[in-house]
């Protein structure tokens, strides 16, 4: 009985050391695996981060852009208000001393009269200028965000499609 626990205890000891051998190679096949799944998303994370970083980047760049250009219109508009304005309250003035001066009634309805025109087509001369202007500061101001809106949208559907 003592020749057959000994050759069990043989067996069990190689077939021991077969299973740590298998363990061990089964471990090192793991770590290698767990390490290269590691390293992926390092690096997939880290390309995330840098995206994400150029990203936030060129919003800010956008927006800078948009503002400078919203800015920049503004001021057209101002002056081209502020002249409109000007030249209005001018007129209106020559026209208060024209009528303070006119001799009869008939001069001063027409006085009265040819102001009215050239109010109305001043109004309507301007407001076209001041238009023109609006639509030229908001198509400017829009362009930089258009751009990189078509940027961000070719960026996120790039790895849809591939």
């Amino acid at each position: 009985m003592t020749s057959k626990k000994a050759g069990a205890a043989k067996v069990d000891a190689k077939q021991f050391e077969e299973a740590v051998a298998n363990g061990k190679q089964s471990v090192e096949q793991a770590m290698a695996a767990t390490k290269e799944h590691v390293e992926k998303a390092s690096n997939a994370a880290l390309k995330s981060y840098d995206e994400f970083a150029t990203y936030g980047k060129d919003s800010f760049d956008v927006f800078s852009k948009f503002n400078d250009a919203v800015v920049k219109g503004s001021e057209e508009f101002g002056k081209a208000y502020y002249t409109f304005v000007k030249s209005s309250a001018d007129a209106g003035a020559e026209t208060a001393k024209a009528l303070l001066s006119a001799k009869t009634l008939n001069e001063f309805v027409e006085i009265q009269s040819g102001f009215a025109r050239t109010t109305f087509d001043s109004m309507v001369s301007e407001s076209g200028k001041l238009n023109e202007i609006g639509v030229k500061v908001a198509t400017e101001a829009f362009e930089p965000v258009q751009a990189h809106m078509n940027a961000t949208v070719e960026r996120m559907v790039k790895p849809l499609a591939a």
